[in-house]
């Protein structure tokens, strides 16, 4: 079964969500729910592992699909985004509202959080004014009996006219109940009849017109009044959408566009402009919200949110947001170091002893050198570096950031940053995409899905590479050490992972600044505009679920972005290994490469082996300090070093200085993102432009500041 539903918005086209059923006579369900409310829990809860997810057609906001079985009847439940209302104000909106309208689901479940169900409450009202069959999930009830807050979901549900079911979706509780409703109602054992908002009278009266201009036209399962109100709303994106479901363009109906017309008149007459119109339909619903709730929600506990206040004071505080968010970055970044290098070293010994073992068995089957050099010691050797360097640092940075955004702290992370993002002409929620690029820069741009404008968004997407991904980390903490602490440091290795952690620190720190200067850079040149308005709520603080977030950072981050990386490094191998062992003249084409970058090498402080080790290093930003050192070497292959201080030695020897290492350091940070991220955001963006302007901005931007550093050093006589 397909949905096909015009969509007015940037890269809309006029195909449609394609339903997988597995049976012909599976319910289809919508799953609705404001953001932080559990809707994505009850959805895993329900489905399990029998998802899959893609893009809401014309739109890069993602779907959810997932199929379960209840008392051998099949429910595809469509998991929507996340919303507050059905207004359409955002692509979210937009999608949720669509699909509600024209994507014919058997019912709607729309899940709200129990200990602030009046807010909550304005999506359910605007969801029954569209389909009556809609079951709502109070969740959360386990929170709700902590904060003194009681429901009474019996009284609830007589209020709004539909079932409601309470819940409490980590631990499973209700569910079962909520499946044995919906069971009912798409089997239409219950019959909804939902409570209506009512509107002023003008307004009412001005609906009935319409309503009944519109009794002969054939409006499939579309609420008659849902339809006019959105005729006198005069909703043009959602008219057009209604109109291809339809088969016919209402508002060219005479009957209907000449009643319309006449109820327009009517409104104005009494005062009610278009803008009016939706004030008085937003506070008709807040205050109906607040009736259904009067005799429904008890609170026993006034101050139930004190301690979130309490904490919130100091995470949000003015004096303390800053500090705070600055001790738990350093604190993760040292924990990710220093809890990386022991499994890091292991998992580098194992693989480089496989290597061995390939390389015995070459020998033994009499594989040519050249053969195995190009496979073992090139795709392989590169392969092993990859996996040993990336995935330890991953595997604790990962389920550290999961941890934050599981305990609610990421979005007061957006909200301390919100007011310099607006000043940048950009958005809050870049926030949020800056702190995913630390793990992944292509997860990053990804997460840029969440930025409703299309300007802001290709902001972020742009900017996300200033702030170094998982991938950077080794080249940054190996120079960081070499020479910015080893010797200038005595005592414990603790000492030196500390100062280390602080170093870095301010490094990202410096890229994060960069990343509000760019963002105001192109909000006033290629991207204008003024920065858009969002709703940012800070959900209650929550006991993070361990083993979920175990799970849901290692599979759905760490080892898809590994996955990502292989495929990349894999020929990045062999043409490294070729670039080192063909021979033109009396020099290998690395050796010739290297010596034509020379010159604007140490016009930016660096030298031709450390350009060309970046550019060689675009499929993956680890093999960066090998290429180096096979280049220094003169090796052929990839080499592995024993030590941080045989490096240093190494470096050195080739004339590296602190001006070489802090010039390296900054070009690190900003240079061209990796392949995996430029696919990333050609994907995002569907624009070669946009992609080619991420490559060459943070790449001038580098070489611009490289260039001043090693200009002042030799200027002032430092270097």
């Amino acid at each position: 079964m397909g949905l096909t539903a015009r969509s007015t918005g940037i890269g809309a086209v006029d195909t449609g969500l394609v339903i997988q059923k597995t049976a012909p006579d599976d319910y289809i369900v919508a799953l609705a729910g404001n953001p932080n409310v559990g809707k994505s829990t009850v959805f895993n809860e329900l489905t399990g592992m029998n998802q899959h997810t893609g893009n809401w057609p014309g739109k890069t906001v993602t779907n959810a699909q997932g199929r379960c079985e209840y008392q051998e009847n099949g429910y595809i439940l469509v998991d929507l985004p996340g919303t507050y209302s059905l207004m359409a104000h955002s692509a979210e909106e937009e999608v949720a509202r669509d699909f509600l309208c024209v994507g014919d689901p058997d019912a709607a479940v729309v899940v709200c959080d129990a200990t602030c169900l009046e807010r909550n409450l304005n999506l359910v009202l605007q969801t029954i004014e569209i389909t009556p069959n809609v079951v709502v999930c109070v969740n959360l009830m386990d929170e709700a009996k902590k904060k003194k807050i009681r429901v009474d979901c019996q009284k609830l549900s007589e209020n709004l006219g539909v079932p409601v079911v309470p819940s409490s979706a980590r631990s499973g509780k209700g569910l079962r109940e909520l499946m044995d409703t919906l069971q009912s109602v798409c089997s239409g054992k219950i019959t909804c009849a939902p409570v209506l908002p009512r509107y002023l009278k003008a307004v009412e009266e001005a609906v009935a017109s319409v309503e009944q201009a519109l009794k002969d036209v054939p409006l499939k399962r579309l609420n008659s009044r849902f339809v006019a109100l959105k005729l006198l709303e005069q909703d043009t994106a959602l008219l057009d959408t209604l109109g291809y479901y339809l088969g016919c363009t209402l508002s060219a109906v005479p009957d209907v566009a000449g009643t319309v017309r006449n109820a327009l008149e009517k409104l104005e007459e009494q005062g009610i402009g278009r803008e009016k119109l939706t004030d008085i339909l937003v506070s008709c619903l807040v205050l109906h919200a607040e009736e259904v709730c009067a005799d429904a929600v008890f609170f026993e506990k006034c101050d139930y949110a004190s301690r979130d206040r309490k904490i919130d004071r100091i995470l949000t505080g003015k004096w303390t947001a800053f500090p705070v968010m600055l001790l738990l970055l350093a604190a993760i970044f040292w924990l990710t170091i220093s809890g990386a290098n022991y499994p890091s070293q292991l998992l580098s010994q194992g693989l480089f002893w496989i290597e061995d073992r390939l390389t015995d068995f070459c020998h033994y089957i009499g594989t040519p050198d050249w053969l195995h050099g190009a496979l073992v010691l090139g795709v392989y050797r590169v392969l092993a570096w990859v996996v040993s360097v990336m995935l330890p640092p991953m595997a604790i940075f990962f389920p550290l950031f999961t941890l934050l955004e599981d305990l609610g702290y990421l979005p007061r992370v957006a909200f301390n940053l919100d007011k310099y993002f607006k000043k940048a002409g950009s958005c809050g929620k870049q926030a949020l995409t800056l702190c995913m690029g630390f793990g992944c820069n292509a997860a990053g741009v990804v997460g840029c899905r969440i930025i409703d404008s299309p300007r802001e968004r290709l902001i972020a997407a742009i900017t996300n590479s200033f702030v170094p991904c998982n991938g950077r980390f080794p080249t940054l903490i190996a120079i960081i050490t070499m020479f910015f602490v080893m010797g200038n440091t005595a005592g414990s290795g603790l000492v030196s992972s500390v100062l280390s952690t602080l170093l870095l620190t301010g490094v990202i720190v410096f890229g994060i600044l960069m990343t509000f200067w760019t963002s105001r850079l192109l909000s006033k040149t290629v991207l204008k505009g003024l920065p858009s308005s969002f709703t940012l709520e800070l959900p209650p603080y929550r006991r993070p679920q361990i083993g979920k977030v175990i799970v849901r950072s290692v599979f759905d981050r760490t080892l898809f972005v590994l996955g990502r990386a292989v495929m990349v490094a894999a020929p990045a191998g062999l043409l490294i290994w070729l670039m080192a062992n063909i021979t033109v003249g009396d020099m290998t084409l690395l050796a010739h490469c290297t010596n034509f970058l020379d010159p604007l090498g140490r016009l930016l402080g660096m030298d031709g082996v450390i350009l060309m080790a970046f550019i060689l290093g675009f499929p993956a930003n680890e093999i960066v300090i090998p290429i180096m050192m096979m280049a220094y070497m003169a090796n052929g292959s990839l080499t592995d070093y024993t030590s941080l201080a045989q490096l240093k030695d190494l470096l050195v020897d080739n004339g590296w200085t602190w001006v070489t290492a802090l010039c390296t350091m900054l070009f690190s940070l900003m240079h061209w993102p990796c392949s995996t991220t430029c696919m990333t955001i050609k994907k995002e963006t569907q624009s070669l432009k946009w992609t080619a302007l991420s490559v060459a901005l943070p790449t001038v931007i580098g070489m611009l500041l490289c260039f001043a550093v090693a200009s002042i050093a030799k200027l002032s006589g430092l270097a």
